[in-house]
């Protein structure tokens, strides 16, 4: 996306008019180009208008549109992985991914990430910088557009921490709840966050019925601290006791995303703690088969095992499931092709 020129994706109708007023357009003209813009549409491709508008807008403005730089699709369920082109080096990834109830899209909000999570793929390929709310937005629109289908669940568990880029994603969900906008309901919504005491305060604040969910993967501050730095500066204590506020003020129940690595957090006595953590709070428990990445270290762990850890929590009186593992075959886990692309790119730049 050309970043040097207004991107007239992330104005609001009003907006839009106001910025296109010195072009002396009709209403309907402007209504057309809003219609397009939502769509994600490019100048190009906004067929309905004069040529010579087209190039007009092509000249002045940004239609903020992401280029598809490569796409994957499983063979096994139909997850499809897009790498997208942000227009300035950055790249980010999105996936497309298929439900009984429809489609749902998981989005990056940052292009990397800051947090240096030891199991997670995007940490390992560095940090650019935070996506505008347009283009977290875009990431929707261009699936949508590519797949030929309408998206109506969101997920922010892509590439980035969400709530590092606080304002942009608070934006993002009001642009895309706007029934002008994406018209997805909020509470079709999930932001994920690895624990970021103040933003998720500031979030309760919002008064925004979307699903809160937290990067726990371990009941012990120790070891949770070598695993995720932020818990180094954020305490489990300090998090948790946020977490029973978030519930307490919002009524909403929360999420704990619990990522099942093999011989690390996967024993009884980790089950235990949690029980104990997390006994009597509105919560629900999310076991996530680790994806194997490499340099990680990390191995999933066996299904007997994840059951087991399952079932122990469910006997403590807690509400657990094992997450679908989806586009195994595509390595769907956020992050790993956009580090295989950064690593090739760096490679090619070194042999030139």
């Amino acid at each position: 996306m050309d970043t040097a020129r207004l991107n007239l994706s992330e104005l609001t109708a009003d907006e839009l008019a106001s910025v296109l007023a010195p072009l002396g357009l009709p209403a309907f003209r402007v209504r057309q180009i809003g219609k397009w813009l939502r769509e994600g549409a490019s100048f190009d491709e906004m067929t309905d208008l004069p040529l010579s508008l087209r190039e007009e807008l092509k000249n002045k403005y940004s239609d903020g549109t992401l280029r598809i730089i490569s796409k994957l699709v499983s063979a096994i369920d139909g997850t499809s992985k897009y790498l997208l082109d942000l227009g300035d080096g950055n790249i980010i990834e999105c996936v497309l991914m298929k439900y009984k109830y429809g489609y749902s899209a998981c989005v990056s909000t940052q292009a990397g990430c800051r947090m240096g999570c030891t199991f997670c793929a995007s940490a390992k390929a560095g940090f650019g910088r935070n996506l505008t709310a347009a283009e977290i937005a875009g990431e929707i629109k261009v699936m949508s557009r590519d797949a030929g289908v309408n998206i109506g669940h969101v997920v922010m568990m892509g590439v980035g921490e969400p709530l590092d880029n606080y304002d942009n994603v608070v934006a993002f969900m009001r642009m895309a709840h706007d029934p002008d906008g994406l018209n997805i309901s909020y509470r079709k919504m999930s932001l994920s966050t690895c624990g970021i005491v103040p933003g998720i305060e500031k979030l309760m604040k919002e008064d925004l019925p979307v699903t809160l969910s937290v990067s726990l993967h371990s009941p012990f501050q120790e070891e949770r601290a070598r695993m995720m730095p932020v818990a180094k500066k954020y305490s489990l204590d300090k998090l948790l006791e946020m977490c029973k506020t978030y519930s307490l003020e919002t009524g909403r129940r929360i999420t704990y995303e619990y990522a099942m690595i093999s011989g690390v957090n996967d024993t009884a006595s980790h089950a235990d703690e949690l029980i104990k953590l997390l006994g009597g709070t509105l919560c629900h428990i999310n076991l996530i088969p680790v994806n194997t990445v490499k340099g990680t270290g990390y191995r999933r762990a066996d299904k007997i095992r994840i059951n087991a850890f399952r079932d122990r929590l469910e006997k403590g009186g807690l509400a657990a499931t094992v997450r679908r593992a989806m586009g195994r075959d595509i390595e769907a886990a956020c992050g790993q092709l956009r580090r295989k692309a950064i690593e090739e790119r760096n490679g090619a730049e070194a042999e030139e």
